[in-house]
């Protein structure tokens, strides 16, 4: 990074940090410094520019889990994606990996390469966050994505999905189709259940479902791959005789959820999904199963970790706010897709 650009990045650090409580991440705040933009047109300009115009060329490091699933094979076909909408951008990919040390020792690659901006989505938030602490230090912007640092010093950026959010969404289309059915019995297949994302969804699905006068009569958690799928869902089926609705919180697990019911013989509720697969979506369009809904969890999070990266490596902010300074956080929606608006989302969707 040059000169230049570490000057212009430790005056954004500047005004990034100077809001962040002790309890909570803000998305964003200004300065009183002398070096804040004073006229109240000057963000305004900045806003109008056209950001998708060639800049200065930036070097990006890009490091994620390995693509042992298909939302995760999303996140990294994604930022590769946006590395070839953008002539000025160059995206140094890392190795997909499970291994906390490995990850460690990509970003401290990029960290002595001197990459303008390193988009990072940690196997273990915690565990990586020293070490995006160093490129910070070094004066390179760290974009986290999906799992959080435990510092907020450790990252300028930090886009994630809406866990808690995929749940009221979830619990939202259930009691809508559910109206007519005061006693209707809804099941849950969940995640992992130690991960704070699952237990994030089930709080969002239960306050939904507490809304409409319904609760979780029946919840199970698999692993969020195919084979857990299939076996909790037939444990499941087996020990609920009567079922309206299901929500399974991932739809790569919700392939082996799917077998499972059709093993069974069983149609006489509908199932909701999460996360967004392009093949979940397919059989939505299609009606041709009890699967009529699925949540996204969106898979273009790195995607937009890399732009964001590279509007703060060149010194500009999201066009469309009046803000001049790039949010500390930014929490992307959870919609719910259905038969009504599945062409709205499905060229985006990841492949299960």
């Amino acid at each position: 990074m040059s000169a230049t650009k570490q000057r212009r990045f430790r005056r954004s650090m500047t005004t990034a940090v100077c809001a962040v409580g002790a309890t909570a991440l803000v998305t964003g705040c200004t300065s009183n410094t002398a070096e804040a933009p004073a006229a109240a047109g000057s963000g305004a300009a900045q806003a109008a520019s056209a950001n998708d115009d060639p800049g200065d060329t930036v070097r990006i490091g890009f490091s994620a889990p390995a693509a042992d699933h298909g939302w995760m094979a999303g996140i990294t076909e994604a930022a590769r994606a946006e590395d070839e909408r953008y002539e000025d951008v160059e995206l140094v990919v890392a190795e997909g990996t499970n291994d906390v040390s490995a990850q460690i020792s990509q970003v401290e690659t990029f960290i002595n390469d001197g990459v303008d901006a390193i988009v990072l989505l940690p196997f273990d938030g915690a565990a990586l966050t020293p070490v995006a602490q160093k490129a910070m230090d070094a004066g390179i912007p760290v974009i986290n994505v999906d799992r959080e640092f435990s510092s907020p010093f450790a990252a300028r950026a930090t886009v994630l999905g809406d866990n808690y959010g995929m749940g009221v969404s979830a619990g939202t289309y259930v009691c809508s189709q559910l109206a007519d059915k005061p006693d209707a019995v809804v099941a849950e297949i969940a995640g992992i259940d130690s991960l704070p994302l699952t237990q994030d969804r089930s709080k969002g699905f239960s306050d939904a479902l507490a809304d409409c006068g319904l609760d979780v009569d029946n919840r199970v958690a698999a692993e969020f791959t195919v084979e857990s799928g299939e076996e909790v869902a037939a444990n499941l089926l087996q020990a609920a005789p009567q079922i309206d609705a299901i929500w399974n919180h991932d739809d790569d697990q919700g392939v082996g959820v799917l077998a499972a019911i059709n093993n069974a013989g069983r149609s006489e509720f509908f199932m909701v999904g999460g996360a967004g697969s392009a093949n979940a979506m397919r059989s939505i369009q299609a009606d041709d199963s009890v699967l009529k809904a699925t949540v996204i969890y969106p898979s273009t999070q790195a995607a937009d970790g890399v732009r964001l990266a590279r509007l703060i490596a060149q010194g500009k902010n999201l066009s469309d706010l009046s803000e001049v300074e790039i949010p500390r956080q930014i929490v992307l929606n959870a919609p719910v897709v259905t038969k009504d608006n599945v062409d709205q989302y499905l060229d985006s969707a990841f492949e299960s």
